[in-house]
């Protein structure tokens, strides 16, 4: 190495040593946009180099502008928990929302937003929200509606009035464009008006509408710091799309993979408009944007292609999990590993790839630092900025855990512990069998002492323990992904 690049690299590193431990008063506050998507498979961005068919050029711009993490983790394979994980930054099994149709979010705990507003951040999200009280979650019902308590209920038996506390507008968020398909929940116009708190009809292709919110928010706030929840419905289903985006894609393919790839088009254009009204305001540099899905993709096993147009919510998505084994549901990787993107040109290495286990709960940790905040030892993530800038070195996690439904898994390194029902099994997940060669009968006494530390980290919980017996509802997945 000649004196040149060396000195170019000490200045390099210098710089990010400074970024890292900057206080507020220091610098400017960056911004801060978490985008996340709704049942996307981990191969589903051109940046994963998995499939060819997918279209999503400036997300992988993005992605070689910053840091693609190819061991990012959610909290759950459903997307309750895994939203509650990633708004509190803790394991939501520590408040006793393990899955869908239990609990809203708990009053109690407190989200990204909330926080971020006692150090002068404004807050604002779009999209889909799904923490509030829903007409299947029966726990919930029992204690504060028990008139309807083990009755069939549809989601107009739960009153407005009921779900209002729980709505992100009375939570933390100062903006809000709330909603997945038509209505939303709003105290802003898409001119960037302020309006009275009202639901409002906008009829046009949802996840257009869910940029637009964004865009305005910007449009709104670009002079202050901002926390941006982008909160896509898509690809989830019902599937809908518009010819704008289905004309990129030929039509002799799946037509539910078409619909995906179409959606995921449109998030695409978003993230491409989004960035460059950052560019426009000249705030990009200092904005950080996270990229992440809320859960991997459903298969159901056969991914039948039915209809979009006759079948809209018919169960396969059209997004696919590839190389990973297994979908929504469980905790193989294929429900839990899933896209992960950094960007933050003004604060990050450009065109970096991290493979050490990074997880949705880091967001929270991640955001707090960068506002200035002391971290919060209630939190179970950690701020990856000094892990992915080089200033700190190993792995940001010990080990990360899961528990849902009859399900329990932990990963240590690059081992995976995995237990359904009674049924375990031991991965090395980094080498190319990952989930395909259950490797417990070889190592037992690392199965054996990563189980120890899973049932360690389970005893505290709200639910204390890990699962056992029969698998349950999940049993078709496990004996279908994993043929013993």
């Amino acid at each position: 190495m000649n004196k040149i690049h060396f000195f170019i690299l000490l200045f390099t590193f210098t710089s990010l040593f400074s970024i890292a431990q900057q206080k507020p008063e220091d610098s400017d506050k960056p911004n801060i946009i978490v985008i996340f998507t709704d049942d996307h498979g981990y191969a589903d961005l051109g940046i994963q180099g998995q499939l060819s068919d997918i279209k999503t050029p400036h997300i992988d711009q993005m992605a070689k502008d910053g840091i693609k993490m190819t061991s990012g983790y959610i909290t759950a394979p459903q997307c309750t928990p895994s939203r509650a994980g990633l708004m509190t930054g803790r394991y939501q099994q520590r408040f006793g929302l393990d899955e869908n149709g239990t609990i809203p979010l708990p009053l109690e705990e407190t989200i990204i937003p909330k926080r971020l507003k006692k150090a002068g951040y404004t807050t604002g999200m779009t999209g889909k929200w799904h923490l509030e009280p829903n007409h299947i979650e029966h726990i919930w019902i029992k204690e504060h509606m028990p008139e309807l308590a083990g009755k069939k209920l549809k989601p107009s038996d739960i009153p407005f009035s009921k779900k209002l506390p729980y709505m992100p507008s009375e939570i933390g968020f100062d903006d809000c464009f709330q909603g997945e398909m038509i209505r939303y929940w709003v105290n802003y116009d898409l001119d960037g008006n302020d309006v009275e708190k009202q639901h409002i009809i906008d009829k046009r292709f949802r996840l257009d509408v869910q940029t637009d919110a964004a865009l305005t928010f910007i449009d709104r706030n670009h002079d202050t710091p901002f926390f941006f929840y982008l909160s896509y419905y898509g690809p989830h289903v019902p599937l809908e799309a518009t010819s704008y985006y289905l004309n990129r894609f030929p039509e002799d393919m799946p037509e539910r993979r078409r619909y995906a790839l179409a959606m995921f088009a449109a998030i695409d254009d978003g993230v491409g408009a989004i960035r460059q009204k950052l560019k426009n305001y000249g705030i990009l540099d200092n904005t950080i944007i996270f990229f992440i899905s809320d859960n991997g993709a459903p298969i159901k096993i056969e991914k039948k292609d039915l209809m979009p147009i006759n079948y809209p919510k018919a169960s396969w998505d059209g997004s696919l999990n590839d190389p990973y084994v297994g979908e929504k549901g469980m905790l193989s990787e294929g429900g839990i590993r899933v896209p992960f993107i950094v960007s933050w040109p003004k604060g990050l290495p450009k065109g970096m790839v991290y493979d050490n286990p990074v997880s949705s709960l880091d967001i929270a940790a991640t955001s707090l630092a960068l506002s200035g905040l002391e971290p919060k030892k209630e939190l179970d993530g950690v701020n990856l900025i000094p892990y992915l800038s080089g200033i700190k070195k190993g792995k940001p996690h010990k080990a990360l855990y899961w528990r849902f439904w009859s399900q329990s898994a932990i990963r240590m390194g690059d081992w995976k512990f995995l237990k359904a029902g009674s049924r375990e099994f031991l991965f090395n997940v980094e080498t190319d069998n990952h989930e395909n060669v259950n490797l417990i009968a070889d190592y037992p006494k690392q199965a054996k002492a990563m189980k120890k530390k899973l049932e360690s980290w389970a005893s505290d919980l709200y639910y204390p323990g890990i699962p056992d017996g029969e698998i349950g509802r999940s049993k078709k997945w496990y004996d279908h992904y994993f043929k013993e």
